[in-house]
This record gives C-alpha cells, structure tokens and sequence, in this order.
C-alpha cells in the first residue's frame, strides 16, 4: 500500500569568489554559512550518529566506512525552518526539510534561495570592499564539471527494490522535457555537439543503476539511508533533476514523481509496459532533442517519444486517481492541481512549446538567448551568449535574468518568506524546528530522525522523530506551548511515549 509523500529537495549551489577573494570554493562556501548563521540564525550543528550513505538498497554496505560526502570536519547546521546547511565536497548545499505536499516543497525550495541571497549580503558585510561571493542556481561550471538537485521521496520499504528500477526509469528520463533548467553547448567528451539541450545534468549519466553520485552516475541512485523506521520505510534519493528556478517546473518534478511512485508501490503500470532498451543514451538523446520529437527506443520493441511515455504514464495517473484518489500527496486536492498542470504541459509541448515561456525554465531561457541571438547578430557559440545562460541562475536580485523575465508563481511571497524562518506544520520538522527556535541554548545537535538536548548535569538526551509525520503542529504544537523549557519538554516526552532515547 502507498505510503504518503513526503518529499524534500537537496540543491547544490555553485559559488564564485570575486575581488582578490580566496577562490577555494569550500572556503567560500564556508564562509557563506558561517555569515548567515552568525548574523541572521545562530548555529546548531548536525548529528551524524544515524548518517549511513555507504548502504545501498540492493542489500549490501560499500566497503570503506563512511562515504566520502559525510565531511564531519565542514561546516554544517540545522536551520529553524527545521532545512539543513552545509559545505558537501566542495558545493554549498541547502536541503530543505521534509514537506509532505509538492506546493509545500516549492516554497521551502524558494526559501533555500531566500536564504543563500542572505548569506551573500552577510557576507558582503564582513569582507572588504571589493570582494564578494556571488552563488548561482545552476547544475554546471561550463568546464565539465557538475553538481546536483537531489530530491527524496518516502516509499513503503516492502516495495521490491527491483520493480522501482523497473518503473521509474522511463519517467525520470522523459521527464527532461518539463524539469530541465535548459543549457548551452555540451561539455561531456565524446557527446555529440549540441547548440542547447533541455537538462543541465543529463550528460553526465553514465549507468543505469548505482550508488554513486559523483562519479558513474547511475539514473537510478540505489543508496539506502532512510533517516526513518528502517522497517517500514525506504527514502528514494533521486539524483537526475537539474536545480530549477521555475516554480511550475519544481511543482511538476516533485508532484509528477510522487504520482508515478504511487503507481509503482501499488503495480499499476502494468508489468514494466515502459521499459527502455538503452535508459543512459536515451538519457542523453531528450536532452538534446529540442524537438521533442525523437523516438525511444522501448525493451519490447516498440517506440515511443518522451512525451508519449510522459502521455502514458499520465493516462495511468488518471484512472489511478479515480480508483484511490491522491490524498498521498497532502490535503488540498494537491494531487488533482498535479494531474492537471501536468497535462496543460504536456499539451502546450505538444502543440507548441513557446507558449510555456515564463512558465518552464529551458523554454524561457531558450526564448531568451533566441532574441538576444536575433538582437545583436551571433549564435550560440558567442562567448556572451554563454555568460547570458550563467546570467540566469544568478541569485543577486539585480542581477538575476530570472528574476527579471517574472516567471509564473505557485506560492506567494508570504509563503516563502515564511519558510526561511518557520518549518513546515505537516511533518516532524515542525518539532526540529520549533526546539531550534524554543530552546537553542539547549539543543547541542540534531539531523533527520532525532534532536540532541542538552539539558545540564546530566547524559545528553537524544529524541527520535523515526516517523515522518508524526512531530507535527497537529502533534506537538500543544505540548510545546505547555513546555517553558527543554528540560520540561523531554521530561513530557519521556513520561508520554517513552521516546527520550
């Protein structure tokens, strides 16, 4: 049976030091949190007691310990909106936290963005004259190297692992044609040239299925961390989205995925209906095909194009949604706005992609570097060209080419300056957060599934929060309201349900 989908959002921002800065992007990114924290959140650390990202979900552990992206050493906090921030490698990364609807999502995402903006004007504070970091939304340094948008998704733990690798390969292949964040040229050696693909990330897949994510990247990633009761639930960590700007095109990667895994933890796509025969070079043939028109090949023989399969898996959604309904997908006929912005989408690229300028990332930006090519007479090859496409993603308000071409919005404003500062009500991050916000000087450290209190004299204490959705507003809100201290919180907690660890 479907399990609710809870969703979260893991982004990679590329950072740049200007002015004579240190151009050691760790540095850099570093010193980006440790202005925001200092001059805006106050610092909380993260607890890597429960982090496993070595076990991978086809039943074995990689050798070798902890996996390289667990860097105790860098900088790493809990915000009070319950997201985490934090040097990973060398990338700056926001995660949002848990929200169990996909308009949920996009605010907390808009939030990431909010933040990473504030951190720049610390920053900028405390540096000399001159000096700056600038950071951008984007997936790519134009020099071969990436980083990525990771999103997670709660799925039940009884769905055969298999049959997840089955299913959902076709859909986060098709999927370029509405998520991409768009880009021009192609830095993969040995691809074939392109003027402009439709995904930033997509060429830099090279199997189908694996644990890693910064080398051989598999299509489907098969690590098995599920920051949740390990028995009943497994986190999907997807690793093939590109970091989008647009909010309908975060709306529908979240929202379209969470559908299609609802299909799959109940079997109804028919017993692997949609299989590719070559999922990695199909990977890269969307991205390329701006007309959207080529077709893939399928197993069975057949061929189909993107938008055909994403037509199917829509139909499938459909009749799925008159059976059993989407409530998985959070209250709010959420999952119907899902099912029918999907097909609007479809429809409209179908018919004729423009019309979704200023509605999807790789169109407006495709819209965008068209005329100015027509303006000032030159191709895509023009050096100018490229810092345009790099333009785009830039963060800086008067800078930024998305900000000003004013792309159709799903949340307001309110929303999101809200969840820079307040975590989502719907799930546990609500109670992560709201501590973090009630008692700092408390709490020592916390991460997905727990909070470690501090509460003098004694052994520190930790709370486990295993379930998803339980330390909610609905849960907690009351019993925080009644607890003037943390000590008085844990003693409830302990003396309630037993969970003070």
């Amino acid at each position: 049976m479907a399990v609710p989908k809870v969703c979260g959002i893991e982004t990679e921002y590329g950072v740049h030091a200007t002015g004579g800065l240190d151009s050691n992007p760790t540095a850099a990114s570093s010193l980006l949190i440790n202005a925001y924290v200092a001059e805006l959140a106050g610092r909380v650390d993260w607890d890597f007691e429960d982090e496993s990202p070595g076990r991978d979900a086809r039943g074995f552990v990689r050798d070798g310990g902890l996996a390289p992206e667990v860097e105790t050493n860098l900088v790493n906090t809990v915000l009070t909106n319950g997201a985490r921030y934090y040097v990973d490698h060398a990338h700056l990364e926001y995660s949002t936290p848990e929200c169990s609807t996909p308009l949920e999502l996009v605010a907390h995402d808009r939030a990431g963005e909010r933040v990473l903006v504030a951190s720049m004007l610390a920053a900028q504070r405390a540096l000399p004259p001159g000096e700056a970091v600038v950071v951008y939304k984007n997936n790519s340094d134009g020099k071969g190297n990436t980083y990525g948008c990771h999103e997670n998704y709660l799925v039940e733990r009884a769905v055969p692992f298999a049959r997840i690798i089955r299913d959902l390969t076709a859909h986060l292949v098709t999927r370029q044609i509405y998520t991409g964040a768009g880009k021009v040229g192609c830095e993969m050696p040995g691809h074939r040239p392109a003027a402009f693909e439709l995904s930033q990330r997509a060429d830099f897949f090279e199997a189908e299925v694996g644990l890693e994510t910064t080398l051989k990247r598999p299509i489907i990633n098969t690590r098995d961390e599920p920051h949740a009761n390990a028995e009943r639930y497994r986190r999907l960590h997807v690793i093939t989205g590109d970091a989008n700007l647009a909010e309908v095109a975060t709306f529908l990667k979240a929202g379209v995925t969470a559908i299609v895994l609802l299909l799959i933890e109940d079997d109804v796509l028919g017993g692997g209906e949609l299989v590719l025969a070559h999922p990695v070079e199909a990977m890269h043939a969307v991205s390329h095909d701006l007309s959207l028109a080529a077709p893939l090949e399928l197993a069975s023989g057949e061929r189909m194009t993107a938008i055909e399969m994403q037509w199917r898996l829509h139909d499938l959604a459909r009749k799925y949604n008159e059976v059993r309904g989407l409530a998985a997908l959070g209250e709010g006929g959420v999952g119907d706005l899902v099912l029918d912005r999907w097909e609007s989408v479809l429809e409209a690229l179908e018919s004729n992609p423009s019309t979704l300028c200023r509605t999807l990332d790789w169109v407006t930006k495709l819209d965008l570097i068209d005329a100015y090519c027509v303006r000032h007479d030159c191709d895509l090859a023009d050096h100018r060209v490229r810092a345009l496409d790099l333009q785009y993603h830039d963060l800086r308000p008067a800078r930024s080419l998305y900000q000003r071409l004013g792309l159709e919005k799903l949340v307001s404003e309110e929303a999101v300056a809200t969840a820079v500062t307040d975590p989502p009500r719907t799930t546990r991050a609500y109670f992560r957060g709201e501590c973090l916000k009630r008692y700092p000087g408390a709490i020592v450290a916390a991460n997905w599934d727990s909070v470690v209190f501090d509460l003098g004299g004694g052994p520190l204490r930790r709370v486990p929060m295993m379930e998803p959705l339980r330390g909610s507003a609905a849960h907690v809100a009351t019993l925080l309201d009644r607890c003037s201290s943390a000590a008085e919180l844990v003693g409830r907690l302990g003396a309630e349900e037993g969970t003070d660890g």
